[in-house]
């Protein structure tokens, strides 16, 4: 490799309207020139990120340092996080997180980073898990609804049947226009009717829940 390893910064918000100066400023602690701060603003409902795409593939070496603010940015959801990290650590660049230093894989040899990664892991399945929980009250919550409003006497057909983790990843990711609804039927492996039915269902669970 030429020359000494570089620090980059990486920022990223989700719309067009969202600044990113406050992230900047942040990073600028870190990187010596702005011109190294890689920047992503979302286009539509596309997740577009090409801007780290090509900080990651073309200028990022071994030795080198990518600075973030949140772990957050480094992918739209758990799963993609988890990958991204992963091709970093095995890319041999150190990993920066502003807002979580624990996680900090500069300076560290191989059996801290892989402590450090098996961390990062554990969060995230930890934060997985408390979204699926979440949305398990929630839809207990609407079958208690349900219930009440029926005298006890049962619910009919039950809206939250078939409402899948995968399903659930999907509609978030559609409703925040981060996917194409395209995206969301072949990410929770359903047809495009059994798609519009299940948000139709849960939509319909989440106005009684708002009501009751």
């Amino acid at each position: 490799m030429n020359g000494a390893n570089k620090i980059y910064g990486y920022a990223r918000v989700s719309t067009k309207e969202q600044n990113l100066d406050r992230q900047i400023a942040e990073l600028m602690k870190y990187v010596a020139n702005e011109r190294d701060i890689i920047t992503d603003k979302a286009s539509g409902k596309d997740f577009n990120r090409s801007g780290y795409i090509s900080l990651r593939d073309t200028l990022l070496r071994p030795g080198d340092t990518l600075v973030i603010k949140e772990l957050d940015r480094l992918g739209r959801d758990m799963s993609m996080i988890k990958e991204e990290w992963n091709i970093l650590i095995k890319m041999r660049v150190d990993i920066i997180v502003i807002d979580t230093p624990m996680l900090n894989t500069n300076g560290k040899d191989t059996l801290e980073k892989t402590l450090i990664s098996n961390i990062v892991f554990e969060l995230l399945s930890y934060m997985a898990q408390k979204e699926r929980d979440k949305i398990r009250s929630r839809q207990a919550e609407g079958i208690a609804s349900l219930k009440a409003k029926n005298n006890g006497k049962g619910i009919g057909r039950p809206v939250t049947i078939g409402l899948t983790d995968s399903f659930m990843e999907a509609y978030k990711q559609w409703k925040a226009e981060g996917i194409t609804a395209v995206k969301a039927m072949e990410l929770s492996g359903l047809r495009k009717a059994t798609f519009y039915r299940k948000v139709k269902e849960y939509e319909a669970q989440m106005k009684v829940q708002k009501q009751g």
